[in-house]
Protein backbone atom coordinates (compact mmCIF):
# COMPACT_ATOMS: atom_id res chain seq x y z
CA UNK A 1 0.00 0.00 0.00
CA UNK A 2 1.14 3.74 -1.25
CA UNK A 3 1.63 6.42 1.61
CA UNK A 4 -1.55 8.52 0.57
CA UNK A 5 -1.84 10.16 3.68
CA UNK A 6 -2.51 13.65 3.24
CA UNK A 7 0.24 15.72 5.66
CA UNK A 8 -0.76 17.61 8.77
CA UNK A 9 -0.98 21.27 8.47
CA UNK A 10 -1.84 21.31 5.11
CA UNK A 11 -1.69 24.87 3.69
CA UNK A 12 -4.78 26.91 3.15
CA UNK A 13 -2.77 30.20 2.43
CA UNK A 14 -0.29 31.48 -0.12
CA UNK A 15 2.38 32.49 2.60
CA UNK A 16 2.33 29.10 4.04
CA UNK A 17 2.16 26.83 0.95
CA UNK A 18 5.28 28.96 -0.69
CA UNK A 19 7.17 27.32 2.37
CA UNK A 20 6.19 24.15 2.12
CA UNK A 21 7.05 24.26 -1.61
CA UNK A 22 10.99 25.77 -0.54
CA UNK A 23 11.10 22.70 1.58
CA UNK A 24 9.91 19.57 -0.40
CA UNK A 25 11.17 20.48 -3.29
CA UNK A 26 14.78 19.92 -1.99
CA UNK A 27 13.41 16.00 -1.56
CA UNK A 28 12.73 15.81 -5.55
CA UNK A 29 14.96 12.88 -6.82
CA UNK A 30 15.68 13.53 -10.54
CA UNK A 31 18.85 10.84 -11.33
CA UNK A 32 16.85 7.86 -11.27
CA UNK A 33 16.11 6.07 -14.30
CA UNK A 34 12.72 5.12 -13.65
CA UNK A 35 10.81 1.93 -14.41
CA UNK A 36 11.01 0.86 -18.34
CA UNK A 37 9.09 2.17 -20.52
CA UNK A 38 6.31 -0.86 -21.28
CA UNK A 39 6.39 -2.23 -18.33
CA UNK A 40 4.48 -2.82 -15.26
CA UNK A 41 1.53 -0.33 -14.29
CA UNK A 42 1.21 3.11 -15.54
CA UNK A 43 -1.51 5.61 -14.04
CA UNK A 44 -2.70 8.76 -15.13
CA UNK A 45 -3.78 11.87 -12.81
CA UNK A 46 -6.43 14.05 -13.81
CA UNK A 47 -8.82 16.77 -12.27
CA UNK A 48 -12.18 18.62 -13.11
CA UNK A 49 -13.47 21.86 -11.41
CA UNK A 50 -16.82 23.08 -11.22
CA UNK A 51 -15.54 26.60 -9.26
CA UNK A 52 -18.86 27.90 -8.44
CA UNK A 53 -19.10 25.30 -6.51
CA UNK A 54 -15.69 24.59 -5.50
CA UNK A 55 -15.92 21.29 -6.02
CA UNK A 56 -12.89 19.14 -7.59
CA UNK A 57 -13.01 15.87 -8.99
CA UNK A 58 -9.87 13.45 -9.01
CA UNK A 59 -9.37 10.39 -11.44
CA UNK A 60 -6.69 8.01 -11.05
CA UNK A 61 -6.74 5.39 -14.00
CA UNK A 62 -4.44 2.36 -13.77
CA UNK A 63 -2.98 0.88 -17.03
CA UNK A 64 -1.06 -2.10 -18.28
CA UNK A 65 2.24 -0.27 -19.44
CA UNK A 66 2.59 -2.94 -22.27
CA UNK A 67 -0.80 -3.08 -23.68
CA UNK A 68 -2.09 0.18 -21.93
CA UNK A 69 -5.46 -1.93 -21.27
CA UNK A 70 -7.27 -0.48 -18.17
CA UNK A 71 -6.38 -2.58 -15.06
CA UNK A 72 -8.14 -0.21 -12.23
CA UNK A 73 -9.29 3.27 -12.21
CA UNK A 74 -10.90 4.96 -8.85
CA UNK A 75 -12.53 8.87 -8.65
CA UNK A 76 -13.02 10.96 -5.55
CA UNK A 77 -14.89 14.64 -5.03
CA UNK A 78 -14.04 17.15 -2.68
CA UNK A 79 -14.27 20.69 -1.92
CA UNK A 80 -11.61 23.00 -2.74
CA UNK A 81 -9.88 24.65 0.32
CA UNK A 82 -7.13 26.73 -1.18
CA UNK A 83 -7.50 29.76 -3.30
CA UNK A 84 -5.99 29.96 -6.95
CA UNK A 85 -2.69 31.09 -6.75
CA UNK A 86 -0.62 30.38 -10.04
CA UNK A 87 2.03 28.00 -9.39
CA UNK A 88 0.24 27.06 -6.08
CA UNK A 89 -2.33 24.86 -8.39
CA UNK A 90 -1.43 21.68 -6.70
CA UNK A 91 -2.34 22.87 -2.78
CA UNK A 92 -5.84 22.84 -4.56
CA UNK A 93 -5.82 19.61 -6.51
CA UNK A 94 -3.52 16.82 -4.28
CA UNK A 95 -6.01 16.47 -1.08
CA UNK A 96 -8.90 14.99 -3.63
CA UNK A 97 -6.16 13.41 -6.08
CA UNK A 98 -4.46 11.53 -2.65
CA UNK A 99 -8.25 10.00 -1.72
CA UNK A 100 -8.48 8.97 -5.01
CA UNK A 101 -5.04 6.85 -5.47
CA UNK A 102 -5.91 5.39 -1.54
CA UNK A 103 -8.77 3.79 -3.57
CA UNK A 104 -6.41 1.45 -5.81
CA UNK A 105 -5.32 -1.81 -4.50
CA UNK A 106 -3.13 -1.96 -7.68
CA UNK A 107 0.56 -0.59 -7.87
CA UNK A 108 0.27 2.58 -9.94
CA UNK A 109 3.61 2.28 -10.87
CA UNK A 110 4.58 5.42 -12.92
CA UNK A 111 2.22 8.20 -12.34
CA UNK A 112 1.80 10.76 -15.14
CA UNK A 113 -0.04 14.04 -14.40
CA UNK A 114 -1.87 16.16 -17.07
CA UNK A 115 0.75 18.95 -15.87
CA UNK A 116 4.28 19.70 -14.83
CA UNK A 117 7.19 18.45 -12.74
CA UNK A 118 10.21 20.34 -12.43
CA UNK A 119 8.82 22.72 -15.37
CA UNK A 120 7.26 25.03 -13.13
CA UNK A 121 8.11 28.72 -11.80
CA UNK A 122 9.71 27.44 -8.35
CA UNK A 123 10.65 23.43 -9.93
CA UNK A 124 8.10 21.93 -7.73
CA UNK A 125 4.79 21.33 -9.73
CA UNK A 126 1.92 18.89 -9.40
CA UNK A 127 3.89 15.85 -10.67
CA UNK A 128 7.20 16.92 -8.56
CA UNK A 129 4.48 17.37 -5.25
CA UNK A 130 3.06 14.24 -5.60
CA UNK A 131 6.01 11.98 -6.30
CA UNK A 132 7.47 13.68 -3.47
CA UNK A 133 4.12 12.67 -0.61
CA UNK A 134 3.99 9.20 -2.58
CA UNK A 135 7.84 8.38 -2.91
CA UNK A 136 6.39 7.25 -6.76
CA UNK A 137 8.38 7.93 -9.86
CA UNK A 138 6.16 10.72 -11.51
CA UNK A 139 5.82 12.63 -14.34
CA UNK A 140 4.20 15.84 -15.89
CA UNK A 141 3.02 15.56 -19.54
CA UNK A 142 1.07 18.98 -19.71
CA UNK A 143 -0.99 20.66 -22.86
CA UNK A 144 0.46 23.96 -22.62
CA UNK A 145 4.48 25.11 -22.23
CA UNK A 146 3.43 27.35 -19.53
CA UNK A 147 5.76 30.65 -19.28
CA UNK A 148 8.64 28.81 -20.57
CA UNK A 149 10.61 29.09 -24.10
CA UNK A 150 11.14 26.82 -26.70
CA UNK A 151 11.74 26.58 -30.79
CA UNK A 152 9.72 24.22 -32.19
CA UNK A 153 11.05 20.54 -32.87
CA UNK A 154 11.35 19.10 -36.47
CA UNK A 155 7.76 17.48 -37.39
CA UNK A 156 8.36 13.88 -36.86
CA UNK A 157 6.84 12.05 -33.95
CA UNK A 158 9.87 11.84 -31.37
CA UNK A 159 11.31 15.30 -32.57
CA UNK A 160 11.93 17.15 -29.47
CA UNK A 161 13.30 20.44 -28.46
CA UNK A 162 14.90 21.72 -24.99
CA UNK A 163 12.12 23.81 -22.28
CA UNK A 164 14.25 26.52 -20.97
CA UNK A 165 13.96 28.70 -18.56
CA UNK A 166 16.82 30.93 -19.45
CA UNK A 167 19.73 28.51 -19.96
CA UNK A 168 18.00 26.12 -17.86
CA UNK A 169 16.35 23.03 -19.28
CA UNK A 170 13.21 22.29 -17.27
CA UNK A 171 11.37 20.07 -19.50
CA UNK A 172 11.37 19.25 -23.40
CA UNK A 173 8.82 19.93 -26.06
CA UNK A 174 7.66 16.49 -27.48
CA UNK A 175 6.31 15.62 -30.68
CA UNK A 176 3.92 12.77 -30.21
CA UNK A 177 2.25 13.16 -33.75
CA UNK A 178 3.74 14.02 -37.12
CA UNK A 179 3.07 17.72 -37.86
CA UNK A 180 0.76 18.21 -34.79
CA UNK A 181 1.44 20.46 -31.87
CA UNK A 182 3.74 19.20 -28.92
CA UNK A 183 3.32 18.17 -25.75
CA UNK A 184 5.04 19.29 -23.06
CA UNK A 185 6.65 16.57 -20.68
CA UNK A 186 8.90 17.46 -17.61
CA UNK A 187 10.37 14.98 -14.83
CA UNK A 188 8.47 14.93 -11.52
CA UNK A 189 9.98 12.23 -8.96
CA UNK A 190 12.20 9.29 -9.35
CA UNK A 191 12.49 9.16 -13.06
CA UNK A 192 14.53 11.48 -15.48
CA UNK A 193 13.62 13.68 -18.21
CA UNK A 194 14.70 11.42 -20.93
CA UNK A 195 12.95 8.66 -19.19
CA UNK A 196 10.02 10.85 -19.18
CA UNK A 197 10.31 10.98 -22.73
CA UNK A 198 10.28 7.53 -23.48
CA UNK A 199 7.08 6.76 -21.73
CA UNK A 200 5.33 9.71 -23.13
CA UNK A 201 5.90 8.15 -26.66
CA UNK A 202 4.92 5.01 -25.75
CA UNK A 203 1.26 6.24 -24.36
CA UNK A 204 0.77 7.76 -27.25
CA UNK A 205 0.19 5.17 -30.35
CA UNK A 206 -2.65 7.21 -32.12
CA UNK A 207 -3.21 10.30 -30.10
CA UNK A 208 -1.26 13.45 -29.38
CA UNK A 209 -1.72 13.59 -25.08
CA UNK A 210 -0.87 9.93 -23.87
CA UNK A 211 -3.49 7.78 -22.57
CA UNK A 212 -3.42 7.46 -19.36
CA UNK A 213 -4.52 11.53 -19.35
CA UNK A 214 -7.08 10.86 -22.23
CA UNK A 215 -8.84 8.15 -19.75
CA UNK A 216 -8.24 10.09 -16.75
CA UNK A 217 -9.50 13.47 -18.31
CA UNK A 218 -12.94 11.69 -19.54
CA UNK A 219 -12.93 9.97 -15.83
CA UNK A 220 -13.11 12.94 -13.67
CA UNK A 221 -15.16 14.66 -16.04
CA UNK A 222 -18.07 12.43 -15.78
CA UNK A 223 -17.44 11.89 -11.67
CA UNK A 224 -17.78 15.76 -11.96
CA UNK A 225 -21.16 15.67 -13.66
CA UNK A 226 -22.33 13.09 -11.39
CA UNK A 227 -21.43 14.99 -8.20
CA UNK A 228 -22.78 18.32 -9.41
CA UNK A 229 -26.26 16.83 -11.27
Amino acid sequence: MINCSLPRDWPTDEKTARAVQDELRTRVVLDEPGPPPGTGHVTGVDVAYDDERDIVAAAVVVLDAATLDVVEEATAVGTVAFPYVPGLLAFREIPTVLTALRGLTADPGLVVCDGYGVAHPRRFGLASHLGVLTDLPTMGVAKNPFTFSYEAPAAPRGSASPLLDGAEEVGRALRTREGVKPVYVSAGHRVTLAGACAHALRLTPRYRLPETTRRADALCRSALREATG
